[in-house]
């Protein structure tokens, strides 16, 4: 039974062989039915685009046989653009919006009056030199254009033509052809463009594009401008939403005679020319914004660095003349701390203040000693809230030495980092695409992810549930609830924020500046000031005045029957 089922194979392959040998070339432009495209490797898909450029190289519009959906959705999306893709994919880019101009020229000069196809849907039509009103025309997802006529609502996305567009044109023509182009460009990163390229947060609004061309004229410097409305859900207050329009002859996103009208689930772009149009969507931070920034936290940084080297110096004088500095566990744990933060704020000022432009071995050490001096702060934050749960929430004589070999951990994370290859040139890019901040710092996000934010989420949530437990017992002592005054209710309150700059609750902030540009602002300055949270500590615990209950260093009777340190 086997042998007659492989000669029957066999025979079966030797009847068409003849057919598969003589089967033609693969048309990788060509659509099947549906309007589907096969899937091709990039470089052979890549020559759907390149019509156009040349004479003997005209581009097929009328059987539409390039620009398909699935066609660009296979353009390499996820291209390294420092390795040359990003040049190839720009060139891509052009030839194919340079097809969807001839093809809208092609819509114009047909009797086509529709265009109804899973990533194009367009209206033709004529209309008079002489309207007396402005044209308005729906443009609702997966659906044809249309026009929409006087007493009828208007639509959440469409476009208004005014009528002054169609009188000022060149010629007595009573009429003349209007093409409106909606596009479904896909989530691949093609139509960004140079600017955008390389930002990672960037994208086309809702992967729309809107072409409007009329009887094949170039209209530019329009008396009255179109109107372009669409909607969208409500975006992050860090992001921004920019109407651009395609630069033929620059290949790249502009918005050079376009306005943006911000509005509540919609957008209204006016522009003074006819062309393809977008709604890009990108981050908020602007040149101006990250210098300014950028200049607190170097001011914060060197505020901290002052007071954090005033601490150290106080803890050295105080080793010498007070016996119980050398015992005692709290006084070191905060001098560590202060150090890690003296040590990260001076990297963070080399870093910003260094170019970046350096060798590459320079920018990656820079890197990997900024990484481990923020990790060390991290540890240090980590073991100042266990040093105060053991002392305020166990209370009973738990030691646990050997504080300082808990810094091999960022260690091991460095050298993790490192052996990746994770470090190297970070930047930080406006809403222009322009450079706004270059410094040594992560360049693959898995590993920032990883041994940064993850590392910082669980100290900084063991911190805060240690600031929480501590807060409450020192709120619930008798002699606050007694009412002995507000006095004593402003010294709880000020201990609680003291030992918050211990455990780092600043750096909390972080949390809340997706939130808008404000919130940023206030986690730069509170957070760069940090060393002078802890001297002003510092200076609370080991200068006590007479009334202060405070009875040795850096204690505290948080509860009468026990004594302990209130850190």
């Amino acid at each position: 039974m086997a042998t007659a089922r492989s000669l029957g194979l066999l025979f079966f392959l030797l009847l068409t062989s003849d057919a598969m040998t003589t089967e033609g070339p693969r048309n990788v432009c060509l659509l099947k039915e549906g309007h589907e495209y096969d899937v091709f490797d990039l470089n052979d898909v890549a020559k759907c685009f390149t019509c156009g450029q040349s004479e003997d190289r005209p581009c097929d519009v009328g059987n539409l046989q390039s620009g398909g959906h699935d066609c660009w959705s296979t353009l390499n999306p996820k291209g390294d653009s420092h390795s040359g893709g990003g040049s190839r994919r720009i060139k891509e880019t052009k030839s194919i919006l340079r097809y969807w101009s001839n093809y809208e020229s092609y819509l114009l000069e047909s009797s086509m009056e529709t265009v109804d196809m899973p990533f194009v849907k367009a209206l033709v039509q004529n209309v008079s030199t002489d309207v007396s009103e402005d044209l308005l025309y729906s443009l609702m997802p997966s659906q044809i254009p249309r026009q929409v006529m006087q007493g009828e609502d208007q639509p959440a996305d469409g476009v208004r033509l005014p009528k002054s567009l169609f009188g000022a044109l060149p010629g007595n023509r009573s009429a003349v052809r209007l093409a409106i182009t909606v596009l479904d460009i896909g989530a691949g990163n093609v139509f960004k463009g140079p600017k955008l390229l390389e930002d990672k947060d960037s994208s086309v609004l809702n992967n729309r594009m809107v072409g409007l061309s009329v009887g094949q004229m170039h209209a530019t410097g329009l008396l009255e401008p179109i109107e372009i409305t669409f909607s969208h859900q409500r975006q992050s207050p860090n992001m921004t939403l920019t109407c651009v329009f395609w630069d033929m002859a620059k290949g790249d996103w502009d918005s050079h005679g376009c306005s943006t009208e911000l509005g509540d689930g919609r957008t209204v772009c006016r522009c003074d020319h006819l062309t393809f149009f977008a709604l890009l969507l990108r981050p908020i931070l602007d040149l101006a914004t990250a210098q300014t920034l950028t200049r607190i936290s170097q001011a914060g940084s060197a505020v901290s660095m002052i007071f954090l080297a005033l601490a150290m110096v106080l803890y050295v004088a105080f080793r010498f003349s007070l016996q119980r500095f050398k015992s005692e566990d709290a006084p070191k744990i905060h001098m560590a701390l202060s150090i890690s933060l003296f040590l990260l704020n001076l990297t963070f000022l080399i870093n910003v203040g260094s170019s970046s432009q350096g060798p590459p071995a320079s920018c990656w050490v820079r890197a990997a000693i900024f990484h481990y001096f923020l990790l060390c702060v991290f540890t240090w934050m980590g073991l100042e809230a266990f040093h105060l749960y053991l002392l305020v929430i166990r209370v009973f004589n738990t030691y646990f030495g050997h504080y300082f070999l808990k810094l091999s951990l960022p260690v091991l994370f460095v050298i993790g980092a490192g052996s990746s290859n994770s470090y190297g040139v970070y930047t930080i890019r406006d809403q222009e695409n322009r450079t706004s901040l270059e410094l040594c710092w992560f360049q693959q996000e898995p590993a920032l992810y990883a041994t940064v934010h993850g590392y910082f989420l669980v100290t900084f949530l063991f911190g805060a549930v240690v600031l929480a437990l501590v807060a409450w017992k020192i709120f619930t002592l008798p002699s606050v609830t007694a009412g002995k005054g507000q006095g004593q209710t402003w010294k709880s309150v000020l201990t609680v924020l003291g030992l918050s700059s211990l455990v780092g609750m600043t750096w909390g902030l972080a949390v809340l500046t997706p939130l808008g540009l404000s919130t940023v602002y206030i986690f730069t300055l509170l957070n760069s000031l940090q060393g002078l949270y802890i001297f002003c500590w510092f200076i609370i615990l080991y200068f006590p005045t007479q009334s202060t209950t405070a009875s040795s260093s850096g204690t505290a009777r948080l509860d009468q029957p026990h004594s302990m340190s209130q850190e």
